[in-house]
């Protein structure tokens, strides 16, 4: 009988929604099984299986699974079972329903929902009432560190407490107490104009190339791309308009000519009813499909490095601004709140860069023009 490797099921916030991993050393056969599961999807950077965290999902991984190898849902991180009370479960439906009508998007309220529950959970043996800052440490201390989430998911945990308190103002936790730690200030990654276009080359199927060069050439977020609407297109004026972005924001893109000849072939091809893209049943596509159709695009196009649907954007906003349009301009192209999340791509600014001289070689000029022994002076000899 084959001997399977053993399975470990872990929870984390991934994507913005909670999720279930999955992992194991590479098989063939439990590949297979993996690939047949609706919803479930693999993450280069996680080097891990996952699928949305429900209990019929867990379920389902446990019913695949059983007869094949062994599961272990700690893997060194207890999976959280919550027992909460009915008041407690009382208390986060209400605490969802106040997110909901301070209108916050649907992924923020789940998050902070998560987290929120996860808090009480850990301290499921004190009242409310009782909770305090030390609570809060302890609590990040505890699962956050174990779970090793990044700093970004941290600060999200801290908002939850902070709205949490607000919800709920007889506990002790003191909110001018709470911090949030400092984000990590990363340069986003930013593919060249010859690498788009590529991308777009080695993407053969007519529907993935159109998803593509509208994301790159609207500076798109994937959430925007998913709800466009084919009524939010103004071809005469060669608009767009994205409704409802990033905070609730909406805004006008001007689409490429080059664009309209294969926008128009996507359409009379496919004849999407609603969506600009559309899945099974005329419903909304998936991000995950954009994500894996992507590496795959990369991959052809011989990209080794890590390519993401806003890797695109990244890579829109830099090209118009090498190209000398103003940083107002691209803050209002994108969507941005503040200009200070624009200004970032002043630091991957190629042109700019390529017009500074090294140090290194104005001194190998000045030893030019100063011994004409040297009229060639090169690293790789003695100088």
């Amino acid at each position: 009988m084959e001997k399977f490797p053993e399975i470990f099921i872990e929870k984390k916030n991934h994507r913005k929604e909670p999720q279930l991993l999955i992992k194991f050393q590479y098989n063939d056969k439990l590949v297979d099984v993996m690939r047949k599961i609706d919803g479930a999807f693999w993450s280069k950077n996680l080097k891990s299986w996952y699928i949305s965290d429900s209990k019929n999902n867990l379920n389902v991984i446990l019913e695949k699974f059983k007869n094949l190898a062994k599961i272990n849902i700690e893997n060194k991180k207890k999976l959280f079972k919550r027992n909460l009370t009915d008041f407690q479960k009382t208390f986060l439906n209400n605490f969802y329903l106040y997110l909901k009508g301070k209108r916050y998007s649907k992924s923020t309220i789940q998050t902070y929902t998560f987290f929120v529950a996860d808090f009480i959970n850990f301290h499921s043996t004190k009242s409310l009432d009782e909770l305090n800052n030390k609570d809060v440490e302890l609590f990040i201390e505890t699962v956050f560190i174990e779970r090793n989430y990044s700093i970004s998911t941290q600060r999200q945990l801290i908002s939850s407490i902070k709205l949490f308190i607000l919800f709920y103002p007889t506990t002790k936790i003191n909110n001018l107490e709470l911090e949030r730690p400092k984000k990590s200030r990363k340069l986003p990654s930013v593919l060249s104009q010859e690498e788009i276009l590529a991308i777009i080359s080695a993407t053969q199927n007519l529907k993935h190339r159109a998803i593509i060069a509208l994301i790159y050439s609207c500076g798109l977020r994937i959430s925007e791309l998913i709800n466009l609407k084919l009524e939010d297109f103004y071809i005469e004026r060669k608009q767009l308009i994205i409704k409802n972005g990033k905070g609730r924001k909406d805004r006008y893109v001007s689409l490429a000519d080059s664009f309209i000849p294969l926008l128009s072939n996507y359409y009379y091809s496919y004849k999407p009813k609603t969506f600009f893209v559309e899945g099974q049943q005329k419903g909304k596509y998936s991000a995950e499909s954009v994500r894996q159709f992507l590496r795959k695009s990369c991959k052809k196009a011989n990209i080794k490095r890590v390519v993401t649907p806003h890797t695109l954007r990244h890579s829109y906003a830099t090209h118009l601004l090498e190209n000398g349009v103003d940083i107002r301009y691209i803050q209002s192209l994108l969507g941005h709140a503040k200009p200070e999340t624009t200004m970032i791509y002043t630091h991957v600014k190629r042109k700019d860069l390529m017009e500074i001289q090294n140090p290194l070689d104005i001194a190998l000029q000045k030893i030019k023009r100063t011994d004409n022994n040297n009229k060639k002076v090169l690293l790789s000899r003695r100088i």
